[in-house]
């Protein structure tokens, strides 16, 4: 884990050659978030790291562009493009690898579950070698699951045995040109801290309305108390996008559930269905409205939750709001940076929330005129996708804003 310079791609390629040259017969993977990034500048290193140590192509590795696999001595790398892409939401892609360890550069670029799911498959060669299987992670510091998993529990004496966090800056590779330092220096505050410092906790965007702390902290405030029970649901549009609903018992998410490629019908059975279990009346269900959605509230005779309505009044008075969805945000902002929500949930729908509240964002904040949040298509640049479970987790505050007596 370092900044930029600390030759972290270096150290990840030598790890790779000389365990190949180590251990023949061997299996080993390099990847990165998309297979064009990794050829571009991964594989570069790699043989330049090749050079250093007098290895020749063609005579000491064998490199397959069509393939993507180097023959090192004996061994083997796998190249392997990781992106989480919507068409294999559990990796099957990576399902049949037998690998004996692996270097993913630049992990914060990944989601959770592609790091997870090549960790299991590291079995190759084991116990011939009596080797422990490894991954070796390397990337910039990332307010992401790569904070929450490695920083974060180094820096309070936490971090479980079996991780290793080792932060490194461009300072300290002796090898690098300091005209590079000297161009870190000119960058903006954010960018220069994260890269030249190694600054984990910078602040990566003055707009953003959730603290990245307190967004990881409810998913263990199980303190929060239980109260009435409430079902939020996000639909698909276009078949696109996944369909979620949350169950609530109070401010606790008690349960989210995803549906891919459902149709209306069947998702008001779900719904139905979640409803009848838990005891949750028609009026405590609230329903995205636009598009299909719309659909779906006729069918269940729920509330219907138009994303650019006008905003609730609060107190009997006009808010600032430019509509509904911002005004829900802003709400559920204040709630999770306070502590008064908590999320259960398995580790990839925590890893996903939390990268969608991490975009939420005031938008023009530096302009007069009706708050509002930045709009969906602007999110969908930012994460690749469509913030679905954020959504729903922000109409819970439509109930709650009907009820309040808070002044914005």
């Amino acid at each position: 884990m370092t900044g930029a310079g600390g030759a972290k791609s270096f150290l990840g390629c030598l790890w790779i050659i000389l365990s190949c040259l180590k251990y023949p017969n061997t299996r080993w993977v390099i990847g990165r978030s998309k297979l064009k990034a990794l050829k571009e500048t991964t594989l570069n290193t790699f043989f330049e790291v090749a050079k250093m140590l007098g290895m020749t192509a063609g005579e000491h590795y064998n490199y397959n562009a069509q393939s993507g696999t180097i023959k090192v001595g004996e061994s083997e790398v796998i190249l392997k493009d990781l992106f989480h892409y919507p068409s294999d939401p559990n990796y099957d892609s990576l399902g049949s690898l037998e690998i004996t360890g692996a270097f993913i550069d630049e992990c914060n670029q990944l989601n959770v579950k592609a790091k997870e799911i090549l960790k299991s498959r590291i079995r190759y060669k084991l116990e011939e070698y009596n080797l422990v299987p490894k991954i070796l992670l390397t990337c910039n510091p990332s307010k992401n699951w790569v904070y929450s998993d490695f920083y974060k529990p180094n820096k309070e004496g936490s971090l479980a045995p079996n991780k290793k966090f080792i932060q490194a800056l461009a300072t300290d590779n002796p090898n690098i040109s300091p005209h590079y330092i000297e161009n870190l220096k000119t960058l903006d505050v954010n960018s220069r801290e994260r890269l030249l410092h190694g600054n984990w906790e910078y602040d990566s965007d003055k707009d953003k309305l959730m603290e990245y702390n307190s967004i990881v902290d409810i998913f263990s405030n199980d303190f929060v108390e239980r109260g009435v029970k409430y079902l939020t649901c996000d639909v698909a549009r276009f078949g696109k996008d996944n369909t979620v609903i949350i169950t609530w018992d109070g401010l606790r998410a008690e349960n989210i559930t995803t549906l891919s490629k459902s149709s209306i019908t069947d998702t008001a059975n779900v719904i139905n269905e979640i409803a009848r279990k838990n005891n949750i009346p028609r009026s405590k269900i609230v329903i995205d409205e636009d598009g299909v959605g719309g659909g779906l509230t006729d069918i269940l005779k729920a509330k219907g939750f138009i994303n650019n309505s006008r905003p609730i009044k609060e107190k009997g008075k006009d808010t600032n709001f430019a509509n509904l969805k911002s005004q829900c945000y802003f709400r559920l902002a204040e709630y999770v940076n306070s502590s008064k929500i908590f999320v259960s949930c398995n580790e990839q729908n925590k890893q996903t929330l939390i990268e969608e509240l991490e975009v939420v964002r005031r938008k023009d904040a530096d302009k007069d005129g009706k708050v509002a949040v930045e709009g969906k298509d602007r999110v969908k640049e930012l994460i690749g996708r469509s913030p679905d479970i954020s959504d729903a987790l922000m109409m819970r505050m439509y109930f709650e804003i009907n009820k309040t007596t808070t002044k914005w």
